[in-house]
């Protein structure tokens, strides 16, 4: 008999990849979300669900919903957030709420249901500045980026002595500072469930997935990540929009890699109370890749447009260290950046793009270069 399985969020842009990477595996899929209008449109179910898919419709935070979700299921993979760094500046309370007591829930639940394996995703925000290194070749994880600097358009992290840094891989080991209430909420997020976890032998794994992309990604969430915001500028004929100079390093990780990434995780006997980073390992600037999309969507006249000003919350430099992904879990990333790109862009030719969202009221602030977080 298959196993039976429960994907919290698992309706969304990683959790249906993820559902489909089970089915195919030979799982039995469950999937629970609350279908938010601001994700997916009439808050209908995509097209894109398998229909081997078992839908449970309802919110994480609703103890009846999840009991009833819960029923017969060997293992979970906990997907269920708010979104956004920027949003979740301006909406401290839903982040909180849907994050923190949506996972809090999930685990009273599980202490009556318990299963074989509870896989939690966790994200890349968590770290704020990625790990840096001193010009002398020291490792810095004291990187840092004062408002001061920010507005006179001085971008790069700085060590406590004003000394500039060299960005380098992030592993695991990297002491977690959280500079968003979306990240500190996603730290909450793995740090409750391994804790509860250990505490109550239920065994746990944290992914922090870094900068995700693929098919299937919402064009209506302003939100969403960076590839499908400058995507959906793109396609209506506008210039994606760059924030400070372009040169932040990134670390895009295809979702298909994501999905293998959470059925190894489920899979592995060496990997439980573990966090693991799962990301492409190969670092890109935000420039670079919006050039790259917009040569893909045959937009290339249409160049970023570079604003020189930044976002509270934002860090400059984080890419991932996969070292431990490989060593616990047999993942090595498999899609290239310019492959996933193309199909993300042959995905997006069939999508209706709704209109570019018009800038929040007061998004700029007194102060020279500052930009409010609800943009």
């Amino acid at each position: 008999m298959s196993k039976q399985v429960l994907i919290t969020g698992g309706a969304g842009f990683i959790g249906s990849h993820l559902a489909d990477e089970l089915l195919n595996a030979g799982y039995a899929v469950r999937v629970l979300d609350n279908l938010s209008p601001q994700v997916h449109p009439g808050g209908e179910a995509p097209g894109y669900l398998s229909r081997g898919v078992e839908l449970v419709v309802g919110d994480v935070r609703d103890r009846t919903t999840v009991g009833r979700a819960l029923s017969g299921v060997d293992g979970v993979f906990h997907l269920a957030a708010a979104l956004g760094v920027g949003k979740s500046m301006c909406q401290p309370e839903r982040f909180a709420s849907t994050n923190g007591v949506g996972t809090a829930v999930l685990l009273e639940a599980l202490l009556q249901r318990p299963v074989e394996r509870l896989v939690v995703a966790s994200s890349m925000s968590v770290y704020g500045e990625g790990l840096c290194r001193r010009p002398g070749g020291a490792v810095s994880a004291a990187a840092c980026r004062h408002p001061e600097r920010l507005s006179a358009g001085d971008w790069e992290p700085r060590a406590a002595d004003g000394e500039r840094l060299t960005p380098i891989p992030t592993p695991e080991t990297k002491a977690p500072e959280p500079s968003s209430v979306y990240a500190l909420s996603k730290y909450g997020q793995e740090r409750m469930c391994l804790m509860v976890g250990r505490a109550y032998d239920i065994p746990t794994v944290a992914l922090r997935f870094f900068n995700v992309y693929g098919s299937r990604q919402s064009l209506s969430n302003p939100y969403t990540g960076v590839m499908a915001i400058f995507a959906s500028r793109l396609l209506n004929g506008s210039a994606p929009v760059i924030y400070e100079d372009g040169g932040q390093l990134r670390d895009f990780v295809s979702v298909h890699d994501v999905a293998r990434a959470c059925r190894l995780a489920y899979e592995s006997d060496v990997a439980t109370y573990e966090v693991i980073n799962v990301g492409s390992g190969h670092p890109h600037t935000i420039l670079a890749v919006a050039s790259r999309m917009a040569r893909a969507l045959d937009r290339a006249r249409l160049e970023p447009e570079i604003t020189g000003t930044y976002r509270a919350g934002d860090t400059r430099h984080c890419f991932a260290d996969v070292t431990l992904a490989r060593k616990l879990l047999g993942y090595t990333p498999e899609v290239r950046l310019e492959d996933g790109i193309e199909e993300l862009a042959s995905w997006l030719e069939g999508q209706a793009v709704p209109p570019v969202a018009k800038p929040h009221a007061g998004i700029m602030a007194r102060n020279r270069g500052y930009l409010h977080p609800s943009q």
